[in-house]
């Protein structure tokens, strides 16, 4: 049986990767960079109100096409206008959403997860892949076992044309179009969940039991799960995430993580082979680097956060708990690694008002960094695009003040995307109204220029 116990939603977005351009192999430990002052003035364009519920209510999923901005909620997925206002349409769910596929497919497709009020409001059986281009549900099934009952389900992904899902005790494959691939099954090792991108589904399977798991990932086949290419997780890890599919950069958990981040090690592994061959590792806590701030949920293979990986440049980017320097003024540094050999190309001071965090890359191949709000000083957050190369920073948009606090209360459950010059904020859960805080937090903000 499978070790995860429920499904842990996670807090963010996973990296974008796709990257152009020569990395730098200086060790140095340089603090090139420093922000740039071209920052557009942000306004809140939008806000979607939080429903009113009684108890936390999964609602996770936030995208962008070229016309709508796409938000999952209390038992439905909208549409908005790319700028803020009413939803332009909604694709209504049986029961509320507990994981969804985190970037859409080329043809604006994504797969979810949700529950069914009238049959079990309390699992998650319901799978359905929408079309956020033309805001339309496209299927709706279940997966059942051998015994007729439909099979609960923890996450899904998207990779290689191919939806997959998997849960406590089975996974369940299908194309996009809803036709079957593969149905629960007796395996000889547990799925415990799929990672994928256009081209490529990644499996991590578990081989051992609940005291000792022996934990693989697999490169597969998208339509039969036959494993291309097999690497087995160093002795000791209690749960593997998928940081990136395309190079496969994994984030291991030996139970010892510190601040419950996930992570102890990030692992870039080699999957052109049968037989997958370690290339780097990355220790996420102490070290004469410092501590990095990447986040993974819990048990969940995908939804690691806080992080940028580039295929082209073969790098991983990262946020530091620390600057480097006490005299530093930054409240903390921006660091890339060479994902070959582990080594640490580039180390920059970050800002010095809100904590830096990488949350993914632009079209043109530029780190995307957000700074966040800051409480103490009561100013918004920003947003800062990032020479990959020299980890210089130029902040492209500052949040307005009058908004701080409710910009940093997204910090604990938090979704971000910057596209078309806005930054979308979004919660992965509904709330019931905080007793604490008189003004009532929405489940998304829109920040951007009129």
């Amino acid at each position: 049986m499978s070790r995860r116990m429920a499904v842990i939603a996670g807090s963010v977005l996973a990296a974008a990767l796709v990257l152009s351009g020569c990395g730098s192999d200086d060790d140095s430990g340089s603090e090139e960079g420093g922000s740039g002052s071209a920052a557009a003035e942000a306004k809140v364009l939008a806000k979607v109100a939080q429903p009113k519920v009684g108890e936390m209510a999964g609602a996770m999923g936030m995208w962008t096409t070229d016309k709508n901005f796409v938000k999952a909620g209390l038992k439905k997925i909208s549409g908005y206008p790319l700028a803020g206002g009413k939803a332009e349409w909604e694709v209504p769910l049986t029961g509320e959403v507990c994981w969804s596929s985190q970037t859409p497919t080329k043809d604006g497709k994504v797969a979810v997860v949700f529950q069914n009020d009238k049959k079990d409001p309390s699992v998650c059986t319901e799978i359905g892949v929408v079309d956020i281009n033309k805001g339309k549900l496209l299927w709706h099934k279940q997966a059942t076992n051998e015994y007729g009952s439909a099979e609960m389900f923890d996450e899904i992904t998207v990779g290689g044309g191919t939806v997959a899902a998997a849960g406590t005790s089975a996974s369940a494959g299908w194309k996009l179009d809803g036709t079957p691939l593969w149905k629960p099954s007796d395996e000889t090792c547990d799925t415990v969940g799929y990672a994928g991108d256009d081209t490529k589904l990644v499996a991590v399977r578990d081989c051992g039991d609940t005291d000792n798991p022996k934990l693989q990932v697999e490169t597969v086949d998208p339509k039969t799960r036959a494993a291309k290419s097999t690497y087995k997780m160093p002795q000791g890890t209690e749960y593997v995430h998928v940081a990136a599919v395309d190079p496969l950069v994994l984030a291991a958990d030996d139970g010892k993580s510190q601040g419950g981040s996930g992570i102890s090690t990030f692992i870039t592994v080699d999957d052109s082979a049968t037989q997958g061959k370690e290339l780097s590792t990355i220790p996420v806590g102490g070290g004469k680097h410092g501590k990095y701030e990447a986040e993974c949920p819990s048990t969940e293979v995908t939804g690691c956060a806080q992080l940028a990986v580039s295929k082209d440049k073969n790098a991983l980017y990262l946020g530091t708990s620390d600057p480097a320097s006490s005299s530093s003024e930054a409240r903390n540094d921006l660091v890339s690694f060479d994902l070959k050999t582990g080594k640490q190309l580039r180390r920059a001071p970050g800002s010095d008002s809100g904590r830096l965090v990488p949350i993914g890359l632009d079209d043109s191949g530029k780190v995307i960094a957000y700074e966040e709000a800051n409480i103490a000083r009561e100013t918004g957050g920003a947003i800062h695009e990032v020479d990959p190369a020299t980890l210089k920073q130029t902040k492209v948009l500052q949040n307005p003040s009058a908004g701080y606090e409710m910009e940093a209360r997204f910090e604990s459950d938090r979704r971000a995307l910057y596209a078309g010059s806005r930054l979308y904020l979004g919660a992965d859960h509904v709330t019931e109204p905080s007793t604490v805080y008189k003004t009532p937090q929405p489940l998304a903000v829109v920040y951007g220029e009129k």
